[in-house]
């Protein structure tokens, strides 16, 4: 038994992953552009995650563009039967390292087919569409069309389950009408916690709410009192912040990314931090419930 089964399991799609996995966007250069400083101590990372345990990596081409997906094949191929390879399509970077939308049938396809070669894979095995009407979050409007486009390539065998991220309420119930939908990836905190009924709505569908950012939008005084949490029990900011996404619902499934070996075990030692009741009601004062 390794550190992480303590969190427990989820299904992802067809396969079932441990609930705290490993995202693999901070392994490209400054501002997820260009290449990492150090491609020997990248590629350490991934190959310590697998033997840590992780089996649910999470990583696109348009990180680099095209590094992550390189430095993974590079550590890892041929990959273990058990890990389970998240890629997501639906934007592009400009000369400057700038995110725009990418989202016409030919430039999602060309991503399908960009991140197939990059890993190695002849068939990807979750897609998550990245939808970019706001670039700096969820906005409503149509998904259909870059959705159809996406299903079309699941239905030629290129990808064999979709998921959707940065999206509102209301564009996973347009996206859950047009074919399966096995997760759902946005950003999520104690702070930030606008998607509260979209997580409970999920749990009870059996389908994975992935959050991203797990200390993103933290205004100093939260930060203050997250910390003393941390010192209290003996561990990091993160490491809570993480440990009470887990107990927060059972369909969470975490990727926290790190280029450090020591902060990769640090954040991956969360699956066995024990929150005690005394703690909760000063953890849920950091961010309130939004309905």
């Amino acid at each position: 038994m390794t550190p992480i089964d303590q969190a427990g399991t989820f299904p992802l799609g067809d396969r079932r992953v441990h609930r705290l996995g490993y995202g693999a966007m901070q392994l490209a250069g400054p501002g997820v552009f260009g290449p990492p400083r150090d491609p020997d101590a990248a590629r350490a990372v991934l190959r310590e995650a697998i033997a840590a345990g992780v089996d649910h990596i999470d990583t696109s081409d348009f990180y680099g563009p095209h590094v992550t997906n390189r430095l993974i094949r590079e550590a890892l191929s041929p990959y273990p039967a058990s890990l389970t390879l998240v890629t997501k399509i639906g934007a592009r970077r400009d000369e400057k390292g700038g995110w725009l939308p990418a989202a016409s049938p030919e430039e999602l396809t060309r991503a399908v087919h960009d991140n197939l070669t990059h890993l190695g894979l002849e068939a990807l095995e979750v897609v998550n569409l990245r939808v970019m009407l706001d670039t700096h979050g969820p906005a409503e409007g149509s998904i259909e069309a870059p959705l159809a486009t996406l299903a079309g390539l699941q239905r030629q065998g290129l990808v064999r389950h979709i998921g959707l991220s940065n999206v509102t309420p209301a564009q996973v119930a347009q996206g859950r009408g047009i074919c399966d939908i096995v997760c759902v990836q946005n950003q999520y905190n104690l702070a930030h916690r606008g998607d509260d009924a979209l997580i409970d709505s999920l749990a009870r569908d059996g389908i994975a709410y992935v959050p991203f950012f797990p200390l993103g939008g933290f205004s100093p005084l939260q930060s203050a009192a997250l910390s003393e949490v941390a010192r209290r029990l003996g561990s990091t900011p993160l490491q809570v912040a993480l440990a009470w996404l887990l107990r927060r619902s059972p369909n969470i499934l975490l990727i926290p990314g790190t280029s450090s070996v020591a902060h990769l075990r640090e954040n991956l030692a969360a699956a066995a931090l024990h929150l005690p009741d005394k703690v909760l009601p000063v953890l849920e004062r950091i961010g309130a419930r939004v309905a």
